[in-house]
């Protein structure tokens, strides 16, 4: 089934809408999702009173560790774009980045990011590769927590891995300040970009069954009210 019109848009815009419990409109970017879009997914996903807290999540692959999502990155798993030959992060950033330049055949080494959290140009150059970080939109350990605790160890990976659906370049900042939080505990700082974040999570809670908290569901309905 081909994407939504409006998550090809998505791929190389900012998008926007309302956010939460500010008074001031905000006029939605070129290319949002539509607020029909945004509750045709909300109508979708399975919505649970709380988050559970399971335990056992361990994302790291050293000795003696879990490795739970398997290793970070890997380009052996059944997600889109695997097995190319190029890791999972080189792929995203060559999908999200303009003026990309590249080392061989994988490795980008030079480009710029639009921010989709902050709409901020970001340059990137390998030398200081740690300005921009790669973000699960659905956090792994959110994940965990809702289900994928139960899932194979493939799934699992395919899941880290998924350029398609779940995956965001975004700065390093940014990304460290979301952390595993879910869309009633954090929102992008850029305001208008809620309604690209609540379609985009939600495109990957849908994807995978993964449900959403009472919390979360209250809060993304907001954001669909100021969708235009």
């Amino acid at each position: 089934m081909g994407k939504p019109a409006w998550l090809l848009v998505l791929m190389f815009m900012v998008a926007g809408c309302g956010v939460i419990g500010l008074d001031e409109p905000v006029v939605p970017a070129p290319g949002s999702p539509t607020r029909a879009e945004v509750t045709a997914l909300l109508d979708q996903v399975r919505v649970i009173d709380a988050r559970p807290r399971p335990g056992g999540y361990e994302r790291g692959c050293k000795t003696g560790q879990a490795c739970v999502f398997g290793p970070a990155w890997t380009d052996d798993s059944d997600a889109p774009g695997s097995h190319d030959g190029c890791d999972t992060r080189n792929n995203v950033l060559a999908m999200q980045l303009r003026e990309v330049v590249h080392r061989g055949r994988c490795v980008v080494v030079e480009g710029t990011l639009t921010d989709p959290y902050t709409a901020t140009d970001i340059p990137f150059t390998k030398s200081d590769a740690g300005r921009i970080q790669i973000d699960h939109v659905y956090p792994l350990a959110a994940a965990w927590d809702m289900g994928a605790a139960t899932w194979t160890p493939d799934k699992r990976r395919r899941f880290a891995n998924d350029l398609s659906v779940n995956l965001l370049a975004t700065g390093a900042t940014t990304n460290q300040s979301k952390g595993d939080d879910t869309p009633a505990e954090w929102l992008p700082p850029a305001r208008p970009n809620h309604c690209f974040y609540a379609a985009k999570y939600l495109t990957v809670a849908v994807a995978y069954d993964l449900p959403i908290t009472v919390a979360d569901n209250a809060a993304l309905h907001e954001i669909a009210r100021g969708c235009p």
